[in-house]
């Protein structure tokens, strides 16, 4: 890094400590361009994971609902089979599924001949 004191009152000089950042990037290709098989995810992995995600948005909007109309009131509505039992099984079963989309790795169990 270029650390001269300015002579004239402006910045220091810093084209050449930013050229060498940018420079360095493009000096290895490797990083740009991943083949499939390098990435960290493939597309069914990510294809799993948002359905996942709908799986616990379902699940928490299952559980969801609005509370007692009148001041002080009970509304018996709050232990419903769905918000107590279908909601929560929904979501614990995308957090679940959710595990395992993240583990699992397409065609690694292929038979071969």
């Amino acid at each position: 890094m270029n650390t001269e004191k300015p002579t004239n009152g402006s910045e220091p000089n810093r084209t050449k400590y930013y050229s060498s950042v940018s420079s360095s990037s493009s000096s290895r290709p490797e990083l740009d361009k991943m083949n499939e098989k390098e990435r960290p995810f493939s597309r069914a992995n990510i294809l799993l994971m948002a359905g996942c995600v709908g799986m616990i948005i379902l699940g928490f909007a299952l559980m969801s609902g609005g509370g007692s109309s009148v001041e002080g009131g009970f509304n018996p509505d709050i232990f419903s089979t769905r918000r107590i039992v279908v909601g929560p099984a929904i979501a614990f079963l995308g957090f679940l599924l959710m595990a395992f989309a993240i583990i699992y790795t397409p065609g690694k169990y292929k038979k071969t001949k």
